[in-house]
């Protein structure tokens, strides 16, 4: 492979997640910067319309712009037809710069919420003391704001670098050679299991490597955080209010992302529904809903089961063993879907080899035992986090007045905390149940027969360009994204300050 397919994964996945990164840092540190530290009209309304874009999976995205700007689409159609003009009237958007568009503003939000945060716990009142010293607005941005926002903005690009690496529905239907897209062609395509584990492994230590970036950066977030004032202060100082051509640059700033992200492809996958219904998979739509369902929620309920003692576990018995359990089992979302599949069946291929008369193959692959397992592995760490969230609003004297009366053990759990973690496990169901609709990856591979999901669906008609027809699973994959969306808006709204993985 270093001789042959090796050198364009690695070239295509470096420079796909040098332009993502670079993107996603500037877009979403560019757009926490304008709403945090200014004030112009329509303000408000963008604090959480730039949100929106994580409600729509990146392959979504990638299918709207291409059902629109392709050479048979409506926007080159319509120009020709106005124009006279014979061949292609716009750039083929299935290469790697489509890719990184794509990504960049389907993945601007991890930057544009955790810069937020961070720019709204001290930098007005900073940028305030400059501006009383003497200091312009550029160099307050440029030495207070940024060092403020470096952090945050390290830690949410490398959040979407982690996603795009994991990624397989924008580098599958573009054709970018990428350690994913390879991982499945070696698997699927040759049937080398020997290379799809080589190369899952390189893949994995670049997201353990990303990882340990992600982690040093929340600590530097929380450590700048921690030396700033209560919120009570933030009253004192107001953003810095823009008039004229200064207004109207936040207000294009603001604006981009958002109709890059998410108005102009729903606007573009909305267009078939509108123009025929008919054909429209009506029909199949439904068990498609019930096999996503089912499936979110059995694993939902899942991983919250496991994340509730796995928390309660590190709550009630402190000891490294228990710790390092609970660290192994929150690295799980960083893991990507395909690694999680060749480590899942690379096993189940010798097992199968060494004891033909076992059926462990049979109850892996033909059930959805080996799906669910791929997701708890994946997305029980969403839960676990949730559930440690509501623990650490838990006063520990609450478990000390209940062991004083008797209560201990599993008691302390259902009498004590139980009542007071129902909001955050709803919170954990939900995101769990969210994220298991969209993953794509494990989910093509390990699905029994029958049972496809929207995600899969969505993928496969839009593989055989039937892109009209992909239109209605990624609506309703978009429409189940915007729960969370919701929920983390009125989170900010209620605590600015407040950061969010």
């Amino acid at each position: 492979m270093a001789q042959t397919v090796l050198p364009d994964y690695a070239l295509s996945s470096l420079l796909l997640c040098m332009m993502v990164g670079l993107g996603v840092a500037l877009v979403g540190g560019g757009a926490a910067a304008a709403v945090s530290l200014f004030d112009f009209h329509g303000r408000k309304t963008f604090e959480w319309a730039l949100l929106l874009p994580l409600a729509v999976p990146a392959y979504v995205v990638a299918y709207a712009y291409t059902d629109f700007l392709q050479y048979s689409g409506p926007f080159q159609t319509g120009v020709r037809a106005l124009t006279g003009t014979q061949g292609r009237v716009f750039p083929e958007v299935r290469n790697l710069g489509g890719a990184a568009w794509v990504f960049v503003f389907a993945l601007y939000p991890y930057v544009y919420v955790l810069a937020r945060a961070a720019l709204a716990e001290r930098a007005t009142q900073l940028m305030e003391a400059a501006r009383l010293l003497g200091a312009p607005l550029h160099r307050r941005l440029y030495a207070i704001a940024l060092p403020l926002a470096r952090p945050a903005i390290a830690a949410g690009v490398s959040l979407a670098l982690m996603e795009t690496l994991a990624d397989y529905g924008v580098s599958s239907y573009f054709g970018i050679q990428t350690f994913t897209a390879g991982i499945y062609k070696a698997w699927l395509a040759m049937d080398n299991s020997l290379a799809a584990a080589q190369l899952a492994t390189l893949l994995l230590l670049l997201v353990l490597l990303l990882l340990k970036t992600e982690q040093w950066a929340q600590r530097r977030l929380r450590f700048s955080n921690s030396k700033g004032g209560s919120g009570h202060h933030s009253g004192e100082s107001q953003p810095v209010v823009l008039k004229g051509g200064a207004a109207v640059v936040a207000w294009a700033l603001c604006s981009l992302p958002v109709l890059a992200g998410f108005v102009l492809p729903m606007a573009f996958m909305l267009r078939p529904l509108v123009a025929d219904w008919s054909v429209l998979p009506w029909d199949s739509f439904l068990q498609w809903s019930i096999h996503s369902l089912t499936l979110a929620l059995g694993t939902a309920a899942l991983a919250c089961s496991v994340a509730v003692l796995l928390a309660f576990a590190v709550r009630t018995h402190a000891d490294r063993l228990t710790r390092g359990v609970v660290q192994i089992a929150a690295l799980g979302y960083a893991i990507p879907g395909a690694v999680i599949v060749v480590g899942l069946l690379l096993p189940v291929g010798w097992l199968q080899a060494a004891f033909p008369q076992t059926s462990v193959g049979y109850w892996i692959t033909a059930t959805a035992l080996g799906l669910v397992w791929a997701y708890l592995v994946r997305f029980c760490a969403v839960a676990l986090q949730t559930i440690q969230s509501g623990y650490a609003r838990i006063p520990a004297s609450m478990d000390d007045s209940a062991r004083m009366l008797g209560v201990t053990g599993a008691g302390l759990l259902v009498r004590v905390h139980w009542p007071l973690l129902h909001r955050s496990l709803a919170a954990a169901c939900l995101l769990v149940l969210v994220d298991v609709m969209k993953e794509l990856p494990a989910t093509l591979v390990l699905r029994p027969f029958n049972s496809d999901t929207l995600a899969v669906v969505a993928y496969q008609l839009a593989r055989d360009e039937r892109l009209g027809e992909a239109a209605l699973p990624s609506l309703a994959l978009v429409l189940v994204g915007l729960i969370p969306v919701i929920l983390l808006s009125r989170t900010l709204r209620s605590h600015p300050g407040q950061g969010t993985r």
